[in-house]
């Protein structure tokens, strides 16, 4: 049986490093390109944080092809979507019409990505959909994985989370109201070693910052939501 090649979004965290393994485990896909979208303006990771430096680190020592999405600053919801739409066009010429996602329980957003790429001709592939987020942590500690929190939303998570290593006494610290994945946007990791990498990804800490954006939830009172980054910085190796 022959493969479908496939695209995995890759945002450089936990659940996407936990997608690949599971997708190259599979007998039906195999994962042929990483695509990562980045804040032009910061040349950071959208959402993460993650200096590109990094990044480019840790997709060498997964040994994939990748390319990423340049975002602006601010780009809107339209302005977001062309520029999204162009860089799936290009895989297209590649013959590539298949992308996978590390979603697991947020049906809106996994509603919103069938819908987008069944328009351009895509389908869709969420390997870690409806898994119970403690289980999947702890299966990715059992596993071998090592990640770390380079981002909390303030208003769910303590500040103090940033910059902890995922291990069981993190899942123990948790409080009841955040999911042990983050999956409502409580967090986001950095993943840096696994059963995935050819070697780990080297780095230090770098400084802890606080930023303010814009709440986009109409149905709060909050005019701002709050997260803590946490830089993470690349170690030279010798």
């Amino acid at each position: 049986m022959t493969k479908k090649k496939l695209v995995l979004n890759w945002s450089s965290g936990k659940d996407a490093a936990m997608a690949l393994y599971q997708l190259q485990q599979s007998k039906s896909y195999e994962v042929v390109h990483l695509l990562t979208t980045v804040n032009a303006h910061y040349n950071r990771v959208t959402m993460h944080g993650l200096h590109r430096a990094l990044l480019n680190d840790q997709i060498e020592a997964l040994g994939i092809p990748f390319s990423t999405v340049e975002l602006p600053e601010k780009a809107d919801m339209p302005e977001y979507e062309s520029i999204m739409k162009a860089a799936y066009s290009s895989l297209t010429k590649k013959d590539l019409k298949h992308a996978a996602f590390g979603d697991i329980f947020l049906e809106d957003l996994k509603h919103y990505r069938e819908q987008q790429f069944d328009g351009m001709g895509w389908q869709t592939v969420f390997p870690l959909w409806k898994r119970n987020t403690t289980e999947l942590l702890n299966e990715f500690l059992d596993l071998g994985f090592k990640a770390i929190v380079v981002c909390v939303k303030t208003d769910l998570l303590d500040q103090d989370f940033a910059g902890r290593v995922i291990d069981k006494s993190f899942i123990a610290d948790l409080p009841e109201t955040v999911d042990p994945c983050g999956e409502n946007g409580e967090f986001h990791t950095f993943c840096f070693d696994g059963p995935v990498f050819k070697r780990p990804v080297p780095f230090s800490l770098g400084e802890r910052s606080h930023q303010s954006y814009p709440n986009p939830d109409a149905n709060s009172t909050a005019k701002e939501v709050g997260f803590c980054f946490q830089e993470l910085l690349l170690n030279q190796q010798e």
